[in-house]
């Protein structure tokens, strides 16, 4: 395993470098994720499409949750790393471990009470409600081991190693893939094998992760450092915290547009849920960069190089929107190619579902760069140890994503729910921008008095 000091250099480079591998790391998730997707579309078909995607808002809320509790604890981490003060990393990385287990458990129990409620409140087609249940019940009984990935992954790039998540993620791709196909068309377990195959695969992610750092000399950890301190893991709850509740919010929006849509059909769901399959491959590059940001700015912060902080968000930036350019541009024109691979069943339900699906991912392609802004800037301010305008944020998004979802289709028909998210990254980009904006500023003048 390789660290990386970012806190000299040209910000550019050190960003890209960063990100790149973070960016191929998602693609192979992205990767299998789709495969996931192509295979329940094409072997078992559009109703499996839909109860995979009626369950997907209450599944990425619980890997939102844990992504954001281990994105907070990792931003002290940076910190530390950056400062050179590799005592109380060692500290910090093993009490947020232990953080990472205790909050593990509660998700789990909380989750496998709740799903069939939630599937219900939802008002999930009586078609397509068990296979969707199914489906979860596996996900949510994985919870540790995708709650293990994370932490481990987060600790690796708080220290600025990409490439070793990009590994694991690279095997997890690899074995997800062959499982799928043994467990849904080898052995017929339908929707259950391709959740199996999942965690399966996320657990072999985790354990590649955990040998890497059992080799980083710096994390030669003593039985004292797993000893609770109060006052830090107070700290990385106030860190973790807000970001989970971001992201739970955020899906907490996304199910109650879920709802709307439910109300549309089986064929529209299986659409909406062929776009949403691609949502991840939208912001592959944008997820990218937001690590990369909160690594590079919280080691700044860390080092007190506070200009390197704004040349950095610059760089990010113009990086951002010529990447989001190029890949809205490659949705616009092979959209409809990708789509298809998901899909099947009779010509007129696939003609139906597809119409529904292009239209759906045409409409996000076009406004992508607001995305980027978004990830970017959400992404620096979480480096500066700021968590709570960020939860404002994903507020924001919450108010207009289900706004929109529960007004527009009054006056525009099912066309309305199509920009829900678009109108869902304006709300949060103008909180974060102007939030930005002042943050620097006092930063700045802090320095300079």
């Amino acid at each position: 395993m390789q660290t990386r000091d970012m806190t000299s250099g040209p910000p550019a480079r050190l960003i890209l470098q960063f990100a790149l591998p973070l960016m191929l790391g998602n693609v192979f998730q992205q990767f299998y994720t789709f495969v996931d997707t192509m295979v329940v579309g094409q072997a078992l078909g559009v109703g499996a499409l839909a109860a995979l995607g009626a369950a997907d808002w209450l599944n990425w809320m619980i890997l939102g949750t844990i992504q954001g509790f281990t994105q907070g604890f990792s931003i002290k981490m940076s910190h530390e790393f950056g400062a050179g003060d590799y005592r109380r990393l060692r500290k910090t990385v093993a009490n947020s471990i232990l953080l990472a287990i205790l909050t593990s458990l509660l998700l789990l129990v909380a989750s496998e009470f709740l799903a069939r409620p939630v599937l219900e409140l939802l008002q999930t087609p009586d078609t397509i409600i068990d296979d969707s249940l199914k489906y979860l019940r596996i996900m949510f009984a994985g919870i540790p081991v995708v709650m293990a990935y994370n932490i481990l992954a987060s600790i690796l790039r708080a220290l600025g190693d990409g490439r070793t998540p990009l590994y694991a993620m690279i095997v997890a791709a690899v074995i997800n893939v062959a499982l799928d196909l043994l467990f849904v068309l080898g052995f017929h377990w339908g929707i259950q094998g391709a959740a199996a195959a999942t965690v399966i695969a996320q657990l072999c992610s985790g354990i590649f992760c955990l040998l890497a750092i059992s080799r980083v000399e710096v994390l030669a950890f003593t039985r004292e450092d797993f000893k609770m301190e109060g006052t830090l893991c107070l700290y990385l709850m106030k860190l973790g915290l807000p970001m989970a509740f971001q992201n739970a919010i955020i899906a907490v929006g996304g199910m109650i547009v879920q709802f709307v849509v439910n109300g549309f059909g089986v064929l529209f769901i299986a659409g909406f849920t062929a776009t949403n399959k691609l949502y991840g491959i939208l912001e592959v590059a944008a997820t990218s960069y937001g690590y990369a940001m909160v690594t590079y700015v919280g080691q700044n912060l860390g080092a007190k190089k506070i200009d390197r902080i704004s040349k950095g968000m610059r760089s990010a930036l113009i990086v951002a929107m010529v990447t989001s350019a190029v890949i809205a541009a490659a949705m616009l024109l092979f959209g409809k190619a990708v789509l298809g691979c998901f899909i099947s069943g009779s010509p007129e339900d696939v003609a139906v579902t597809m119409n529904i699906a292009y239209h759906y991912l045409a409409i996000m392609s076009v406004f992508l760069p607001i995305l980027y802004v978004l990830h970017v800037t959400r992404s620096a301010l979480q480096g500066m140890g700021d968590t709570l305008l960020p939860m404002a944020s994903g507020i924001a998004e919450f108010v207009m994503r289900t706004g929109t979802a529960i007004l527009l289709p009054v006056f525009l028909g099912e066309e309305g729910i199509f920009y829900a998210e678009i109108l869902a990254w304006i709300g949060a980009d103008v909180i974060l921008v102007t939030s930005y904006y002042l943050r620097m500023k006092k930063m700045k003048a802090l320095q300079s008095s």
